[in-house]
């Protein structure tokens, strides 16, 4: 099963958060009432990650939980992807602040066509980013090929409420008034107009684990976070690197 999302063209999407990277942080924290700190924290811990284990952070932004996973593994080796340069130049000032340059490497690469050789690291992240690629499956099954076996795949990413009445309030929350946030806050109406768009055709809780096996990943687990407006999914490549 492959999913195309015709909406994210790859030229539009990398002028959009070309444009955002500046007010990227301080959009985040007000538009998911800082809950994303705290989705993010959880997952941490469902990882369990290990000193030495190596990890990849593939639509990285501006780097946050690429330092998580540096601090977490003790200075074993971090890659942050990203296609954007003016969000990794935000990150690279992070990371240089906080000592880590030595472990953490930032590249400016596509997701559909990750740069690493296969079997390369224990972990590969992706937060916030998956909904904006063009291709969600191929994106999955480049994750799938570069961790190595018995490794992880985990996406953390925005998704969509179950319960009828909290969908409706999601939707016109994320839908309504967030462009206009966009707009009053850091004069981007467009681009965050554009953001709630990118979840239409996305996949939901279960769906997304579909295709995570359907990518070649064993033992899947997802989990709804807060009322189910994210999720986190968890997919292990098999020892035998299938």
């Amino acid at each position: 099963m492959s999913r195309v999302n015709a909406r994210s063209d790859k030229s539009h999407v990398h002028a959009v958060f070309e444009s955002i990277a500046p007010k990227y942080d301080m959009m985040n924290d007000i538009i998911s009432f800082r809950r994303h700190k705290a989705w993010r924290r959880f997952t941490m811990r469902k990882m369990d990650v290990k000193p030495g284990d190596t990890a990849l952070d593939v639509c990285c932004g501006t780097c946050d939980w690429t330092i998580d996973l540096a601090r977490a593994n003790g200075g074993a080796r971090t890659v942050g992807l990203d296609f954007s340069r003016n969000m990794l130049d935000i990150g690279q000032a992070k990371v240089d602040k906080l000592g880590l340059g030595s472990s953490i490497e930032l590249v400016q690469g596509n997701a559909m066509e990750l740069p690493f050789p296969d079997d390369s690291f224990d972990f590969i992240t992706i937060g916030f980013g998956l909904r904006n690629v063009p291709d969600i499956d191929r994106v999955l099954r480049e994750m799938k090929r570069v961790v190595k076996p018995g490794g992880k795949v985990v996406c953390l990413e925005v998704s969509k409420p179950m319960w009828q009445p909290f969908k409706w309030l999601f939707n016109f929350y994320f839908q309504r008034l967030m462009p206009l946030m966009g707009k009053w806050l850091v004069k981007r109406y467009e681009q965050y107009r554009w953001l709630p768009e990118s979840l239409v055709n996305f996949p939901d809780l279960q769906a997304l684990a579909e295709m995570f096996r359907s990518a070649g990943m064993r033992n899947v687990r997802a989990y709804p976070l807060t009322g189910g407006v994210a999720a986190l999914h968890i997919g292990t490549k098999g020892n035998d690197g299938i």
